[in-house]
């Protein structure tokens, strides 16, 4: 009992000290339990003498009493200034699908044709494909808003770059769509490739007038009359590797899915502007800021986009959803950065001129 009770109130080297006395041993701790700390803490001390059997001792558990009360705040205060934890949004949405959509804004679109056809950029092979994606389905699902675009572009990237990593021998294994991951989902054609989606059941966005394609571009049709929720693209690769074969099934709402803060982030720190080696511009670059940097890297998004835009403009009027997005990789493919062939080129970067991205716009 005199371990336990020490132990409770005291620091060890406290306790050590106290037991030393051999009054402490003889002491009916039965008593003394009836006491909670901050009671002891405010108790006379000539009455723990009584207890204790010596002032030193009652001075002891007096003055360690004294010394845990000030440590512990009492329960009300502990409860009441304690923060609340938040509800988390589902896929880190915000309440309002708004206020989601607006976070998610890309650079504005530079539309000026001199301007971007002396635009160079200087990137890697992915993010061009992910713009690609990205604007294209502005045309061919008009219906979907920003967050949905990015995600199902995203998913279209990650798929294609698994096929090219297998291709290049970098991945052994069976990609999770092979294995069958993802059975049950609705899906749609980005780009030449089936992506696996979930709705988006009752997320209602409302659409800027910039972000209207125009009214001629066809759409991909679930079925005649039929609304078109909004959608996710599906991880199938995260699904896989959880190995949560009973988060399957039509509209389960607790699958992973490409983020579209992550699609967006990858955009935007992914246009560079093309290395110069000559004193001057290379003394320029080291001497701009990280935000400069960022900036430029952010204008040389928003004139890529305004390129694709202007060539999925031109085609519009022409072509059904289903043939533009044929077209699209044909597009990327006459476009996308020279790199080295085979694994060297894994990632690798080279110049994308807009002017060649401009010449794919239709011209009778």
């Amino acid at each position: 009992m005199t371990d336990r009770y020490s132990l409770a109130i005291f620091s060890f080297s406290e306790f050590k000290a106290i037991k030393a006395n051999q009054a402490l041993l003889k002491v009916q701790m039965t008593d003394i339990y009836a006491y909670s700390v901050a009671t002891i803490s405010t108790a006379d001390q000539s009455g723990l003498q009584t207890i204790f059997g010596d002032e030193k001792t009652a001075k002891q558990v007096l003055n360690a009493a004294k010394r845990q009360t000030k440590k512990r705040p009492s329960d009300a205060t502990s409860s009441d200034s304690s923060p609340k934890k938040k509800s988390k949004s589902v896929y880190g949405e915000p309440q309002e699908p708004a206020d989601l959509e607006a976070s998610l804004a890309l650079p504005p679109e530079c539309l000026d044709e001199d301007e971007l056809s002396k635009c160079v950029i200087y990137t890697n092979r992915a993010p061009v494909v992910l713009a690609f994606g990205v604007q294209l389905l502005k045309y061919t699902m008009p219906e979907q808003p920003l967050s949905s675009r990015l995600s199902l572009a995203q998913a279209m990237v990650s798929a294609n770059s698994r096929s090219k990593a297998v291709y290049l021998g970098l991945e052994n294994s069976k990609s999770a769509e092979e294995e069958g991951w993802g059975e049950g989902q609705p899906t749609v054609m980005v780009m030449g490739r089936d992506i696996k989606t979930m709705k988006r059941w009752g997320y209602q966005w409302k659409k800027d007038e910039g972000d209207e394609p125009p009214s001629s571009v066809a759409t991909v049709q679930e079925g005649d009359g039929e609304e078109k929720p909004a959608l996710w693209g599906l991880d199938l690769e995260a699904l896989k590797k959880s190995s949560s074969s009973s988060l399957l099934g039509a509209g389960s709402s607790n699958l992973p899915i490409h983020t579209a803060h992550s699609a967006r982030a990858y955009l935007l720190k992914s246009f560079d502007s093309p290395p110069d080696t000559t004193a001057n511009t290379e003394s320029k670059k080291k001497s701009m800021s990280a935000a400069a940097k960022q900036a430029e890297k952010e204008e040389n998004l928003g004139k890529l986009l305004g390129a694709l835009d202007l060539v999925y403009k031109s085609w519009a009027g022409t072509l059904d959803a289903k043939e533009l997005d044929r077209k699209a990789w044909s597009w990327y493919i006459r476009v996308r950065p020279d790199v080295a062939d085979g694994v060297a080129g894994w990632g690798g970067k080279g110049p994308v001129k807009l002017a060649d991205i401009l010449a794919l716009r239709r011209t009778t």
